[in-house]
């Protein structure tokens, strides 16, 4: 679940943002709300547009995917794969200007790069209790002592003093640690025998630069993004691929505006058949005999 951040006043003349465009700002800073404890997030465009441009559907996965492009080119996010095969991203400034209080544990893969692919040690220690001698080395969350341990005291994240002369001590939930949100992964595969579906294999992308490529020109940046975003639908409706081609085909050759693309892929996809056994219609023509048709009734 996301946690409130903060966003520093200093973040709107940052250098960094200001090469970025205006949607593309604001995709970061909404990345911020939804990123883990350690600024780490699924690099998934689309599920990106659903949480942060819902009411805003002129922002598509399309263009969020330039956003991401855009931040990562500024060097804002870090975008890998992890281990398990699935991109995410990671805001590289994260610990610069997010202090958590509690932060759960890691819910996606580390970066390799800014992370070294790891989480952070989540071990803490304490002071041990008093002694007769007055001495005593640190202990472990869960009692153990720590005889390999130096006794020294542990910095604050902000290297300021918190008012105390020993180490810091952590709260402890009574229930045990935290183990971080129970939620499951956006990406995870369903619990369970049944299999997830088959992804799609082929992406607006793909299908409008077919469409570009049989242009005899090409089209407009915007008839293209609106033709990216409804070719973006039909594919997430789970149309196949051929009837969105002919579709384009058909828009290609009317010379139409790309939001009766929908209309067309419809057309093709539910274009009435004729009956089996059913003769082809004839238009009417007059009797070559007209008094041999008519019987002299004329």
């Amino acid at each position: 679940m996301a946690r409130i951040r903060t966003i520093k006043p200093e973040a709107f003349a940052s250098e960094s943002l200001a090469e970025v465009s205006v949607t593309a700002e604001r995709t970061f800073f909404g990345l911020l709300t939804q990123a883990d404890d350690h600024g780490c997030f699924r690099d998934q465009p689309a599920v990106i547009a659903g949480l942060l441009w819902s009411l805003r559907p002129e922002h598509g996965p399309l263009e969020v995917e330039d956003d991401l492009g855009q931040l990562a080119s500024a060097g804002l996010i870090c975008r890998y794969e992890g281990e398990d095969g699935k991109r995410y991203l990671h805001l590289v400034t994260w610990h610069r200007h997010q202090k958590i209080n509690r932060p759960s544990g890691p819910r996606y893969p580390m970066c390799p790069e800014h992370q070294g692919g790891r989480a952070p040690a989540a071990t803490k220690t304490r002071p041990a209790p008093a002694t007769g001698s007055g001495e005593g080395g640190p202990v472990s969350l869960h009692g153990g002592l720590r005889e390999d341990s130096p006794q020294a005291p542990e910095p604050s994240v902000n290297h300021e003093s918190a008012g105390q002369d020993g180490v810091t001590e952590p709260s402890v939930s009574p229930h045990g640690p935290d183990l971080g949100p129970r939620i499951r992964d956006l990406g995870s595969p369903p619990v369970g025998g049944a299999s997830a579906p088959a992804p799609q294999t082929v992406s607006a992308k793909q299908l409008v630069g077919e469409y570009v490529a049989e242009c005899t020109h090409r089209p407009p940046e915007g008839v293209l993004g609106h033709l990216g975003r409804e070719v973006a639908k039909l594919i997430a409706e789970g149309i196949a691929p051929e009837h969105i081609r002919a579709g384009l085909e058909r828009l290609r050759h009317k010379g139409l505006h790309a939001s009766v693309l929908p209309s067309l892929v419809n057309e093709v996809m539910n274009a009435p058949q004729p009956a089996s056994g059913a003769s082809a219609h004839r238009a009417w023509t007059n009797p070559a005999d007209a008094e041999a048709a008519y019987g002299g009734e004329l």
